[in-house]
């Protein structure tokens, strides 16, 4: 079955939503660093917590995973800061 969606791995990285983890606070070194990014199809990029084997067993209603897909959780202020950068639908 083919999937109507599928992430480009030769996608590249474009421009930051939002601000740096640095920036809000969230991180103290590179090695700490969540963070939100458009690629150049228009794609998303977050990159988090992988948090899946905590999530998983109690995922709500009608959301599933994928044996590829991971749950990352990024602070919320990250978002909360991106959505500047973020087009109405």
């Amino acid at each position: 079955m083919t999937r109507r969606w599928e992430a480009d791995p030769s996608a590249l990285f474009v421009r930051r939503l939002g601000e740096s983890a640095a920036a809000l606070g969230k991180s103290e070194d590179n090695d700490d660093c969540p963070d939100i990014w458009q690629l150049d199809n228009g794609d998303i990029a977050v990159i988090g917590r992988d948090l899946t084997t905590a999530y998983g067993s109690r995922l709500p209603a009608g959301v599933t995973l994928a044996a590829d897909e991971r749950l990352v959780i990024i602070p919320g202020s990250m978002l909360s800061a991106a959505k500047k950068d973020i087009p109405d639908a």
